[in-house]
């Protein structure tokens, strides 16, 4: 039986803020790959699907909750040691991930695929069949710790292998104590781990053996220090913790060291040389008489020479296991004896001691839309209990209205007098300032960080980026600027296809970039900044650029321009083509994009959030497109002004500045009407014609200076009415396609007035004598 939709919901919006913390995560994973990964963010993802696991067992939804299953017991294996976070581990957790994301989005619809589900149980035996062989270990490094042994009994597996971790390593340990007051010994023992975590690993904290006093209580901390005794010491001054080493015993020689010292000596030659990549031969070099080798420990000859290397370079590539755990034998060579790779290996480059079965890939998935699945919006409680404030303080504006207008029910048809008129006009303004305070809370509440959307960009570059065979630095600016929620979740999408765009299109392939005398890497970059009551995000890149020349050899292919209209344009109005319907330079299709959604897609997604798209690019240079968006569309303030009898409202944050403007001074350069502004030229636009209005004859216009991005026009109008706050309601049916206009709203007369569309309006009239060439 499904859960009610409420509880649903609760669902969704919970698991949603799950998948994106794991997926950070796992994103830095990525990011590092081939370093060493941090135990504390392995251990966070494990609880992060420790806790996914228990959420989808709630509420029933039994396929997230074997898949959260699988893998939180592969995360496990992981974060005790038992496992090597290797390549294939790695894209197994990210394909959990999307495995994860998909199920959550039918759980949102409704539905369940039987696709869907074969395929998310697949994957979860996929994660049970990964590391299945643990290294064996001749020695446990613990014994050579001295340290009690009823403090060593109450750790937990993870602690155990953490601190057995930091002995094999050599890494300096201590025991950091501090007692503090009953009080408040949780902000100490708080600010102490915080001031602990940058200088090493917080291996365990336990209760203290030693009494903290009366009314105190000490903790003993087990703690890995990543600095020297010094940095330790000055880390933690104002603090009340005592530090004391905890000593290591030296390793003893084990019997695997010393069979591989036996095997290196042995080798000893010019025969066999070990490199810093690896072991390789000479095609003469024999190994004669060789006894059988155990291969269960680390070869102690080989340590110096792969310190600059990986920690596992007997490592399968294909296989999740290390080659030394197979328990194999070695047989003596021929004449032409093999390398010590090959010896170890056996016969067709792969360990013999186990035979490893390839586990069939999934189908590869339509990618999904990186829009969110839930419209919760986290608010912090201090921004609720204000708003709650401001409800009551309008409640007491309300009772004095009620007051004046029962006093003037009262008084009938006698005249009022001037000070009930006063009062009446003191509440009207207490009233005002209430709402503005109220409207800014509430606007404020809806706003989240563009860095959201962006996360989820990051991990998705990463990927495509592999697809594509290129090298790619994608860089993230200004993640902390905040939108509306609803124009950040339209956002997702258009970005999503300026950025597959970039790496498909715009970047080129290593070789080529060398040819060219570029890095080998490219740079993809996410950039967001606020700009007064608007956001400009820029999607850039450092690739070939766009080649104006083919962009208009395509528009004249394809009929999208005439000839003359082509001879009149510039370089700037050659490269807006690209956002025409059926604008592509691609000569094939790929699997990333060019499928014949181009960017007039994306034009008219960021023309429905009143934003405007501009593109820069230059040959061999790069390309950058330019996003400008409203930081809100739910309230806002707008100019009333009146054409030809009706009225309509313009967006302020759009209007840059008011002119009178005599007939006369109206110019037409290249058939198209036009100001000197200051020295500048402005295109000008005269609102009735452009809606094909009757015209009235004036004396002089009010022109509506209005701007996005760098883009500037004049909009004449016949009457200024004022400045008032609206709400902006979409139009429905037929009038939801017309041009130039975003909405409906009412003046507080009952009466709808149109919202013009500035973006729309802009456009218009910049294209103006394109239509009339």
């Amino acid at each position: 039986m499904s859960p009610p939709s409420k509880a649903l919901a609760e669902f969704v919006a919970e698991a949603t803020e799950i998948l994106e913390a794991l997926g950070k995560d796992l994103l830095v994973l990525d990011e590092r790959r081939g370093q060493e990964a941090d135990p504390e963010r392995v251990n966070g993802i494990f609880r992060a699907a420790h806790s996914l696991k228990g959420l989808a067992g709630l509420f029933g939804q039994e396929r997230i909750s074997r898949l959260a299953h699988g893998t939180e017991d592969l995360l496990d294996r992981l974060r005790l040691g038992k496992l090597h976070l290797n390549d294939a581990v790695l894209d197994t957790l990210i394909e959990a991930l999307d495995a994860f994301q998909a199920l959550l989005a039918e759980t949102a619809r409704g539905t369940e695929s039987d696709g869907l589900t074969r395929r998310a149980d697949g994957m979860a035996e996929r994660l049970g069949q990964l590391g299945e062989v643990s290294v064996a270990q001749d020695e446990d490094p613990l014994e050579r710790l001295e340290l009690e042994a009823q403090v060593r009994s109450v750790f937990t597996e993870y602690e155990e292998h953490r601190l057995r971790e930091n002995v094999r390593r050599g890494v300096a340990l201590w025991r950091v104590r501090a007692a503090f007051d009953l009080s408040d010994f949780d902000k100490g023992l708080a600010d102490l781990n915080t001031r602990l975590k940058p200088l090493g690993e917080v291996i365990s904290t336990l209760p203290s053996a030693q009494p903290g006093g009366a009314h105190g209580i000490a903790f003993d901390l087990i703690f890995g220090a990543q600095v020297s005794r010094t940095e330790l010491e000055s880390g933690l001054k104002g603090t009340p913790a005592e530090l004391s080493p905890l000593a290591v015993r030296p390793a003893a020689p084990s019997a695997t060291t010393r069979s591989a010292e036996a095997l290196v000596r042995a080798t000893e030659s010019p025969a066999i040389v070990l490199g810093a990549i690896g072991v390789a031969s000479a095609p003469e070099a024999s190994v004669g008489g060789a006894s059988p080798v155990k291969t269960g420990g680390t070869k102690q000859g080989a340590r110096g020479a792969m310190e600059d290397g990986a920690s596992h370079p007997f490592t399968d590539p294909d296989s999740d296991t290390e080659l030394g755990e197979t328990g194999g034998s070695a047989e003596a060579a021929g004449t032409s004896g093999p390398s010590l790779v090959t010896y170890l290996q056996g016969p067709g480059g792969r360990a013999p001691g186990r035979a490893v079965t390839p586990v069939a890939a999934p189908p590869v998935a339509t990618e999904p839309s990186l829009r969110s699945l839930t419209q919760t919006v986290r608010v912090d409680i201090g921004k609720l209990d204000g708003l709650i404030n401001m409800v009551g303080e309008l409640l007491l504006i309300k009772a004095s209205l009620q007051r004046l207008a029962e006093s003037a029910r009262q008084e009938g048809v006698v005249p009022l007098s001037k000070l009930f008129g006063q009062e009446l006009a003191r509440e009207t303004r207490g009233l005002e300032r209430k709402l503005e305070a109220l409207q800014e809370g509430l606007l404020e509440a809806r706003m989240v960080p563009v860095g959201q959307v962006f996360d989820k960009l990051a991990r998705l570059v990463r990927r495509i980026t592999r697809e594509a065979g290129k090298e790619i630095d994608f860089v993230i600016g200004g993640g902390e600027v905040e939108l509306d929620k609803l124009i950040v979740e339209e956002l997702s999408d258009p970005l999503m296809h300026l950025i597959r765009n970039a790496i498909d299109h715009g970047v080129e392939s290593p070789d080529m970039r060398l040819a060219a005398g570029k890095p080998r890497r490219a740079v993809v970059a996410l950039r967001a900044e606020q700009k007064g009551n608007h956001v400009v995000i820029e999607v850039s890149d450092d690739g070939a650029g766009i080649d104006e020349l083919r962009v208009r050899e395509v528009a004249l292919t394809r009929g999208l321009i005439t000839f003359a209209q082509a001879e009149e344009m510039g370089r700037r109005e050659l490269l807006n083509l690209i956002f025409l319907p059926g604008f592509s330079t691609a000569r094939s299709v790929s699997e990333l994009s060019g499928r014949g959604v181009g960017l007039d897609v994306v034009k008219n997604n960021l023309g429905n959030l009143s934003g405007i798209i501009d593109v820069w690019s230059e040959r061999g240079k790069g390309t950058a497109f330019h996003l400008t968006l409203p930081v809100t569309l739910a309230i806002i303030r707008a100019l009333v002004v009146g054409v030809s009898a009706r009225t309509y409202a313009v967006p302020l944050n759009s209007v840059l500045e008011i002119l009178s403007v005599q007939p006369r001074e109206i110019r037409t350069l290249e058939r198209r009407e036009v100001l000197d502004v200051r020295g500048q030229t402005l295109p000008f636009v005269r609102l009735s014609r452009l809606f094909g209005l009757p015209e009235r004859p004036v004396s002089r216009y009010f022109v509506v200076v209005v701007g996005l991005a760098q883009e500037r026009l004049g909009i004449a109008v016949d009457e200024l009415h004022g400045q008032q706050d609206i709400v902006t309601k979409p139009l429905g049916g037929r009038l939801q396609s017309v041009r130039g206009i975003s909405g409906a709203t009412d003046l507080g007369n009952r009466r709808p007035v149109l919202v013009l569309d500035v973006a729309d309006l802009l456009e218009e009239g910049l294209a103006l004598e394109r239509r009339r060439a």
